[in-house]
């Protein structure tokens, strides 16, 4: 079954609860195709539009990149420039209002490798030429685990090279943020790193990378303890916000994709809840964000259950701790005014 398989997700029908609450949905990506396994079917603005005017009231949406359409010639570092340039184009559509009210794509998240160190600042000049009004920062992920089961994607310890930190002081001069994706074996270097960077703004992506498979499944016991020991250290860091979203990967260890009949939304809040809440405990509303992290994540739910789980699983915030978490955070973390 492709991801985001139409026909099986439209199994499982709600309506949308609150439907007139504000969402500012912080992760998204764009594809044409994606080769690697699994198989991912085309998204762009037809798609994306299908998702979110599918009942809530998402008033603009963030790309993050996902080395979509890079340039095929010049120099390597160049490359992810292509994508900001595609992703323009694609956020120009959104905004004559063609796919609806939302406006797609209202910040952009490129790619740069920041081991490059000074050397990023023409890159991320590039970028910033790309979409001069869009573009916010980059995504350098960090992911790397000792165990062959997990997939890395870089070096290891790349937060404490000289090379990363001196790339993201150029980023932060800039004025620019930094998106970031590891595995939660790793919170304790962002926390090390957040410190000894303090004038860089960060996004811990998908609550932290939390890992229930492979090395680390049947051990919720441990692995939970330690997620939770690594994101307390985290949230001590004044720089970093989090986006809570992105469990319906298959590492997080969930069976929903697997399953004849989709998800629904009170399900899937009583399990995502103890999740979400550890996180807005630890960081607090005004530093947290709910993201649907599609499509990757379609492979598991539609987006409107995804986000009828959010509004179940935070009925007992507040109504401002609410509208931080479901748009504020999240247009103030990428200056989105819409």
């Amino acid at each position: 079954m492709p991801i985001g398989d139409a026909a099986w997700l439209a199994q499982t029908q709600e309506p949308t609860l609150e439907p007139d609450l504000p969402i500012c949905d912080p992760h998204h990506h764009f594809w044409v195709h994606r080769p690697e396994p699994p198989a991912y079917q085309r998204y762009l603005l037809a798609e994306l539009a299908a998702d979110i005017n599918s009942g809530h009231n998402v008033r603009s949406t963030v790309f993050i990149e996902v080395r979509c359409e890079y340039r095929t010639d010049g120099p390597e570092e160049l490359r992810p420039v292509g994508e900001v340039e595609y992703v323009q184009k694609l956020a120009d559509e959104s905004s004559s209002g063609t796919y609806g009210p939302a406006r797609a794509a209202a910040a952009i998240i490129g790619r740069a490798d920041l081991k490059l160190g000074e050397r990023v600042r023409p890159v991320l000049e590039a970028l910033q030429a790309a979409s001069p009004n869009r573009f916010r920062g980059i995504r350098h992920s960090v992911g790397w685990d000792p165990s062959p089961e997990v997939v890395d994607r870089e070096i290891q310890g790349a937060l404490a090279t000289d090379g990363y930190r001196a790339g993201a002081r150029v980023l932060a001069e800039m004025g620019f943020l930094l998106e970031n994706s590891l595995y939660f074996p790793q919170l304790g270097e962002l926390a090390d790193f957040a410190n000894a960077v303090p004038e860089i703004s960060i996004v811990l992506n998908h609550i932290g990378g939390l890992l229930r498979v492979g090395p680390y499944a049947n051990r919720d016991n441990e692995v939970l303890a330690n997620w939770r020991r690594g994101l307390a250290m985290v949230a001590k860091c004044p720089n970093i916000v989090v986006k809570l979203g992105g469990v319906g990967q298959a590492r997080y260890g969930f069976d929903w994709s697997q399953r004849d009949v989709p998800v629904g939304s009170e399900e899937l809040a009583e399990s995502l809840a103890p999740l979400m809440n550890t996180c807005i405990e630890y960081f607090g509303a005004d530093r947290c964000m709910f993201e649907s992290n599609f499509p990757v994540d379609k492979v598991s739910y539609s987006y409107n259950v995804v986000y009828n789980a959010f509004k179940r699983l935070s009925q007992g915030y507040s109504p401002s701790e609410r509208a931080a978490m479901f748009h504020d955070t999240a247009a103030r973390v990428y200056s989105i005014d819409v």
